[in-house]
C-alpha cells in the first residue's frame, strides 16, 4: 500500500483537520476526509436553490469548500423522477402515485426532496453569525417559494388547446409542492438557527453523540409526530357535503346544482372519505381551493380502469367526485419529519470528517427507519402518501438515506462523475427544471405557437403520437 501523506491545517476555530493525499490506495478511501475544510458559513452570498442548497458558484469561490456532488446528483434524480412520473404515469399507471395505500416510484419523489432540504440546511447553517439576519433570509426565501408555488400550481397557466390565461380566485389552489417544501424549509431552518446545540465543538464519536448535541431538534420532531398522530386518530370527522364540479369546457368548471353528502361521523378513519387531513383542508382552506382531481379517483371504488383514471363505476360513492389536496395542511406538518431526518444526515456530514465514519452513521439510522416503517405497515398503519402516514415517513426517510449512501460512495468517494453528470446538472438547476419541465411551463409556452388553430401545435402533435402508441400497445 502506498504511503499516505498527511497534512495538518488549523481551521479558524482552532480545530485540526487531517487531509489525506489523493495518492492513497482505494482501501484508504473510506478513512480520508471528503474536503480539506469544513467552514460552511451562513449566510451564503450566492443564495439558495429550490431545496435550500447554495448555487454552483460556491464551488468556484476561493476559500469556499467544494460542493458535495452526491447531493446534486440525488437532487437531480428526484427532479428526473418527478418529470418521469408526471409524463409517463398515464402510460404506465404502475409508476404513478398509489391511488391510496401503498408506495410506488412516484411516491418517493416528495420525501426525497424534503430529505435533501434537511441535508442542505445542516451545511448552510453550520456557522451562524447573526441569527436575526439568518431568520429574515429564511423567511424571505420561504415566502418566495410559496408565491412561486401558487403561481405555478394555483391555476394560472393554461391547459392543452386553451390559450386563456388567468386565475379564478374562487377556485385557486393554495397548496402545492413548493408550498410544502417552503413550509418544511422554514420550520427546520428556524429550529437550526435558534435551537441550542450543546457542546457543538466537542461531539463524541459514539452513535448518539450528534443526537445529544441536537437534542432540541429531536424534541421538535417528536412533538410534530405526536401532534399529527393525535389529530389523525383522535379528531372527530362529521358528515360533510359539497357541490361537485362539472366540466363545462376546456377552460372552466361549473358547480352542480345539488349538493352531495358524505356520511362520516367517525374518529381515526384513514380512508379517502372521512380522514382528518381532508376535513381540516375543507374547513380551513375551503373545498373549492383543493386539488380537483385527487389520486383516490383511481381506486377501484372510483374508476373502472383502476389503478388509472377512468369512468365512475355503477354505484360509486359520492366522495369519488370530491376534491382532495395531496399537499394539504396536516399532511404537510407530517412531511416536516422528512426534513428533520435529512437534517440529521446533514449533521453527520458536517461533524464526521472521514468517509467510513459518515457511512457508518448513515447506514444504521437508514436501516432502522426502513425497519420501523415496514413493521408499522405490516401492523396496520399502512404506507399512505396523501396522508403522509408515519409509516410512510419512516420508510421513505430510510430509503432516502440509503440512496444518499449509494451516491456518496459512487460520486464523492470513488469519483464517478461522468456517469452522473446529467443528474448533477439537473440538481444544480433544480428550480429551473421544476418550473420549466415538471410544472409544464415550457410545454405551455410552446403550445402557444400554433398554425391556424390552437390545437395544431407541437405539443398537441406529440401528445397525439403518444396516444396512438398507447392504444397500439394495449
Amino acid at each position: 500500500m502506498a504511503e499516505v501523506e498527511e497534512q495538518q491545517r488549523s481551521s479558524e476555530d482552532g480545530r485540526v483537520v487531517v487531509v489525506a493525499d489523493s495518492d492513497a490506495e482505494t482501501v484508504a478511501d473510506l478513512t480520508r476526509p471528503l474536503v480539506s475544510r469544513t467552514d460552511y458559513r451562513e449566510p451564503r452570498e450566492e443564495g439558495m436553490g429550490i431545496l435550500g442548497v447554495p448555487a454552483s458558484a460556491a464551488s468556484r469561490n476561493v476559500g469556499k469548500p467544494p460542493r458535495v456532488a452526491s447531493l446534486d446528483v440525488f437532487r437531480g434524480l428526484s427532479i428526473a423522477g418527478m418529470i418521469l412520473v408526471d409524463n409517463a404515469g398515464g402510460v404506465w399507471p404502475s409508476i404513478n402515485h398509489s391511488p391510496w395505500n401503498g408506495v410506488t416510484l412516484a411516491d418517493f419523489v416528495m420525501p426525497f426532496f424534503l430529505f435533501i432540504v434537511g441535508v442542505a440546511l445542516a451545511l448552510t447553517y453550520e456557522r451562524i453569525r447573526d441569527r436575526k439576519a439568518a431568520t429574515q433570509k429564511a423567511v424571505g426565501r420561504a415566502v418566495k417559494l410559496c408565491i412561486l408555488g401558487i403561481i405555478l400550481q394555483g391555476g394560472y397557466f393554461h391547459g392543452l388547446n386553451n390559450l386563456a390565461y388567468g386565475v379564478d380566485i374562487q377556485h385557486i389552489r393554495w397548496c402545492g409542492v413548493l408550498q410544502r417544501i417552503a413550509f418544511g424549509f422554514l420550520l427546520v431552518a428556524l429550529c437550526e438557527i435558534w435551537a441550542p446545540r450543546g457542546h457543538f465543538h466537542n461531539i463524541p464519536e459514539g452513535t448518539l453523540g450528534i443526537c445529544k448535541v441536537y437534542y432540541v431538534h429531536w424534541v421538535v420532531t417528536a412533538a410534530i409526530v405526536v401532534t399529527y398522530l393525535a389529530l389523525l386518530y383522535g379528531m372527530y370527522v362529521p358528515d360533510w357535503e359539497f357541490l361537485p364540479p362539472s366540466p363545462a369546457s376546456n377552460s372552466t368548471l361549473i358547480q352542480a346544482s345539488s349538493a352531495l353528502t358524505v356520511k362520516c361521523g367517525v374518529r381515526g378513519d384513514v380512508g379517502p372519505a372521512c380522514n382528518v387531513v381532508g376535513y381540516l383542508d375543507r374547513t380551513l382552506l375551503g373545498i373549492n381551493h383543493l386539488h380537483p382531481r385527487p389520486v383516490y379517483q383511481r381506486t377501484p371504488d372510483c374508476s373502472t380502469k383502476s389503478p388509472d383514471y377512468g369512468p365512475l363505476p355503477p354505484g360509486a360513492p359520492n366522495w369519488c367526485k370530491a376534491p382532495f389536496d395531496p399537499e394539504g395542511l396536516l399532511s404537510s406538518l407530517s412531511s416536516v419529519g422528512s426534513c428533520f431526518i435529512g437534517l440529521h444526515f446533514g449533521h453527520v456530514l458536517v461533524h464526521r470528517k472521514e468517509h467510513y465514519s459518515r457511512i457508518w452513521h448513515w447506514f444504521f439510522p437508514a436501516l432502522g427507519l426502513l425497519a420501523v416503517g415496514l413493521m408499522l405497515h405490516i401492523l396496520g398503519m399502512e404506507f399512505n402518501k396523501p396522508l403522509y402516514s408515519f409509516s410512510y415517513l419512516c420508510f421513505t426517510g430510510g430509503a432516502a438515506g440509503l440512496v444518499l449512501i449509494g451516491f456518496y460512495l459512487l460520486v464523492d468517494v470513488h469519483g464517478w462523475r461522468q456517469p452522473t453528470v446529467v443528474l448533477e446538472w439537473m440538481g444544480m438547476h433544480a428550480l429551473l427544471m421544476y418550473t420549466l419541465v415538471a410544472c409544464g411551463v415550457l410545454p405551455a409556452a410552446l403550445q402557444g405557437f400554433y398554425w391556424g388553430s390552437p390545437d395544431n401545435n407541437l405539443i398537441a402533435w406529440i401528445v397525439s403520437i403518444g396516444n396512438k402508441y398507447t392504444s397500439l400497445s394495449q
